[in-house]
């Protein structure tokens, strides 16, 4: 499938996913806005000629009820983008703490679980049966680098990460062979939010915990990256390509691996 009508992206209203969406309406698709933030989401929407739908990405329901909403009024879904996410940071004591340190709230396990994980594993469900029917589709998931190595300071963060590569892999390995084209695209520092750049601020200078170690990216480069090579057929996407020799040394001698990140994390702490 060369060729993109309708695209849905999750997280649509800011940072990556406002640039994935500005991107693929400049190569023709009509694109679906979708965002937790319904304002933002109209925003982004107004601004390309898409559609904007509010939703809550860890309600199965509420995704089933988006992408039937979108097949019937918008047309069948050739790409869908998961691409919302949330991090917290680790509380007071640390790795299995509950509480979010930088960003509050009750439990950021089962957050990050619902938002970083299951709403990927809720829109494959909803999706693939479709796109099987009619010969084929595109998924890109949105992951992390830390997803491959490590966050320092969010275990959370860290471990969903992970498993939405892993959930990844599996769709591939799966679905590869009956036209279903899967893509995880694992970022390392990108202007946004996330790591507390605000959007339009025009700046790549910022981070925290070690974010900014090699570089931080603007989010429309980030898109472009994920969007062309997705197109190639490339499954994992790496928007920094140090990230591929921290893997080959994490996967040549793990225990050394541990001990330099935990150099690492002393040195952040200072």
């Amino acid at each position: 499938m060369d060729s993109i009508a309708v695209a849905v992206v999750t997280g649509g209203g800011h940072g990556i996913g406002r640039a994935l969406c500005r991107r693929l309406a400049s190569d023709g698709a009509k694109v679906v806005v979708a965002d937790l933030d319904g304002e933002s989401a109209q925003t982004v929407a107004a601004a390309i000629g898409g559609v904007a739908h509010q939703v809550d990405v860890s309600d199965e329901a509420a995704m089933i009820e988006m992408i039937n909403q979108v097949e019937a009024e918008v047309g069948a879904i050739d790409l869908f983008i998961s691409n919302a996410g949330v991090g917290f940071g680790d509380g007071k004591s640390g790795a299995i703490s509950a509480e979010g340190g930088m960003n509050p709230v009750a439990d950021r396990w089962a957050a990050s679980w619902n938002v970083n994980v299951m709403a990927q594993v809720f829109a494959a469900r909803a999706l693939i049966p479709k796109m099987l029917e009619r010969g084929g589709g595109r998924l890109i998931n949105i992951a992390s680098a830390a997803g491959l190595l490590s966050q320092i300071g969010d275990a959370a963060y860290s471990a969903t990460k992970h498993a939405s590569v892993g959930f990844s892999e599996s769709l591939a390995i799966d679905y590869g062979d009956s036209g279903i084209a899967v893509s995880v695209a694992c970022p390392q520092a990108v202007a946004t939010r996330m790591i507390g750049i605000e959007d339009d601020s025009g700046t790549t200078e910022g981070g925290f915990r070690g974010n900014d170690v090699d570089g931080i990216l603007p989010a429309e480069t980030a898109a472009d990256m994920i969007i062309e090579q997705a197109l190639e057929g490339r499954f994992l996407i790496l928007t920094h390509p140090t990230v591929t020799t921290y893997i080959q040394r994490k996967c040549s001698d793990y225990d050394r691996w541990i001990g330099g990140m935990r150099k690492f994390r002393r040195s952040l702490a200072n």
